[in-house]
C-alpha cells in the first residue's frame, strides 16, 4: 500500500477512533443483552437508552486512586497493562474494512496496512498480548495474581494451537495469508461437479471449512479469556485474578485490551470466513452494494453478531472448571484439527480435475471413511457408577450433606461446647445432662 503519509496517520487516528467507541459501546451492549436475557432493565440512566453509562464508568476509574503493592515490581507493574493494550490495538491494523475507495481524489483501501503475511501479524499480537497478563500477575506479589497469570500462560499455549490450526486450513484452501487477498479469494463461488451436474456453492469458508470455522470460534473465546472460558479472572475463585492488585486506568486499561481482543477477534472471524466486508447476499440482487463505502456496514454488522455471541455466551453458560477447560483444549480441539487437516489434503487431492476418476474417489472416499470411523469409534465418556460408600469429604474437598439437612446457624448456638465433645446443639437446642 502506497498511500502518503498524512492519509496512514488519518487512517490510524480514525481505527483507535473506532475500536474505542466499539468498545464503549460493546460494554453497553453486553449489558444491556444480558439484562435482557435475565428480565430486568440494565443501564438507562446516563444518555439516551444508557448508552453514556461506559463512558461515567471509564471516567470514574480514570478518577479513583491509583495504588500499589509495596511488594509489586515497580517497573513491569507499570509495564504489563501497557503491552497488553498496545497488543490488542495493533492487531487491527491489517483488517480490512472495505474495497478500494476514492479519499480526497486518492485512490486507498479502507484498511490501514496490508501485505503478504498479514494474517501471522493478528495472531503474534494476540500471543504477545497474555505476557501482559502473565507479567501483571508476576509482578503483583500476590498470590491470586499468580495463579492467575499462571493460568492465563496455559490457556494461551493450549488454544492458541487449536486457533492456529483453524487458520492454517484457511491458508490450506485459499493458499494466501493476506486478509484483504483471502476476502478477494471468498467473492468466488467454489465450483463443484457432482454426478455430472455442475453446482457452485458460496465461496465463504464457514461452509467450506465448517468444522475449522467451529474449532476458530470456541478457540477465540478461550484466546480472550471471555465466559465460560474466563480462568485467569475468575472472581468467584481468584478474586480478579490477575488484575486484583490493578486500580484507576491501569485496571481499566486490562478491560479496555480484553474489549478491544473481543472486537479484533470477531473482525478475524468475520475475514476468514465470512466474506470479509462482501455483502451476505450475491451480487444480482443488489449490484451496488460491494462498492465505495457501503460495504462498512455489511462488516460492522457480522461484528456485531460474533459480539452477540461472546454475549449469549456469558449470559448462557457458567465457567468450566479448569481441568475441563484444558481435557477440551488438548483432548478434543488439537486432535479434531489435525484430522481435519489430513481429511481436507486427502479431499483437496481427490477433486483435482487434473487427477483421474479413481484417484479422485480413493481421496474423497478414504476421507469420508475416515471421518465416519471417527465419529463411529471416538470414545465416549465412561458410565457413572454409585460410590459404594457415600464420600464424607475426608482427606479432600468437603461435600454437601447426602441428606440435605441445613446445617446450623451458628449465631442460634447459644453456647459453645467444649473442643474434645462430638456432639453439636441444632437450633438452640441444650445438650443432655446441661443444666437449665
Amino acid at each position: 500500500m502506497n498511500d502518503p503519509i498524512w492519509l496512514m496517520l488519518v487512517k490510524g487516528v480514525l481505527v483507535f477512533i473506532v475500536l474505542v467507541l466499539l468498545v464503549l459501546f460493546t460494554i453497553w451492549y453486553e449489558r444491556r443483552v444480558v439484562a435482557i436475557m435475565q428480565v430486568r432493565p440494565g443501564p438507562n440512566r446516563n444518555g439516551p437508552f444508557g448508552l453514556l453509562q461506559s463512558l461515567a464508568d471509564g471516567l470514574k476509574l480514570a478518577f479513583k486512586e491509583d495504588t500499589m503493592p509495596r511488594t509489586a515490581d515497580k517497573i513491569v507493574f507499570i509495564a504489563a497493562p501497557v503491552i497488553a493494550v498496545a497488543c490488542a490495538f495493533t492487531a487491527f491494523s491489517v483488517v480490512p474494512f472495505g474495497p478500494e475507495v476514492s479519499v480526497f481524489g486518492i485512490e486507498t483501501e479502507l484498511q490501514l496496512t496490508d501485505f503478504e503475511v498479514s494474517v501471522l501479524v493478528i495472531l503474534a499480537c494476540s500471543a504477545l498480548g497474555v505476557y501482559g497478563i502473565v507479567l501483571a500477575g508476576w509482578s503483583s506479589g500476590s498470590a491470586y495474581s499468580l495463579l492467575g497469570a499462571l493460568r492465563a500462560a496455559a490457556q494461551v499455549i493450549s488454544y492458541e494451537i487449536a486457533l492456529g490450526l483453524a487458520v492454517l486450513a484457511v491458508f490450506f484452501q485459499s493458499k494466501l495469508m493476506s486478509t484483504g487477498a483471502i476476502v478477494e479469494a471468498q467473492a468466488e463461488g467454489l465450483p463443484l461437479s457432482i454426478g455430472g451436474a455442475e453446482i457452485t456453492l458460496p465461496g465463504w469458508y464457514f461452509i467450506v471449512l465448517a468444522p475449522s470455522f467451529v474449532i476458530f470460534v470456541i478457540a477465540m473465546v478461550g484466546e480472550t479469556n471471555r465466559a465460560p472460558f474466563d480462568l485467569p479472572e475468575a472472581e468467584s475463585e481468584l478474586v480478579a485474578g490477575f488484575a486484583t492488585e490493578y486500580s484507576s486506568l491501569k485496571y481499566a486499561s486490562f478491560f479496555l485490551a480484553e474489549y478491544v481482543n473481543m472486537v479484533t477477534m470477531s473482525a478475524l472471524a468475520v475475514t476468514l470466513f465470512l466474506g470479509g466486508w462482501a455483502a451476505p447476499f450475491p451480487d444480482a440482487w443488489w449490484p451496488g452494494a460491494n462498492e465505495g463505502f457501503m460495504p462498512l456496514v455489511w462488516f460492522f454488522g457480522k461484528v456485531l453478531a460474533f459480539l452477540f455471541f461472546y454475549v449469549w455466551l456469558r449470559g448462557t453458560l457458567p465457567r468450566l472448571r479448569y481441568d475441563q477447560f484444558m481435557n477440551l483444549g488438548w483432548k478434543v480441539l488439537v486432535p479434531v484439527s489435525l484430522v481435519w487437516l489430513m481429511v481436507l489434503a486427502a479431499m483437496n487431492i481427490g477433486l483435482d480435475t487434473g487427477n483421474e476418476l479413481p484417484t479422485r474417489i480413493a481421496f474423497a472416499g478414504g476421507a469420508a471413511i475416515v471421518v465416519m470411523a471417527l465419529i463411529f469409534f471416538w470414545p465416549s465418556r465412561k458410565q457413572y457408577e454409585n460410590p459404594a460408600e457415600p464420600d464424607a469429604g475426608l482427606g479432600g474437598f468437603p461435600v454437601p450433606p447426602l441428606d440435605l439437612v441445613v446445617p446450623p446457624n451458628p449465631r442460634s448456638i447459644k453456647q459453645l461446647e467444649p473442643a474434645n465433645t462430638t456432639s453439636t446443639p441444632i437450633n438452640g437446642s441444650r445438650s443432655e445432662g446441661e443444666e437449665e
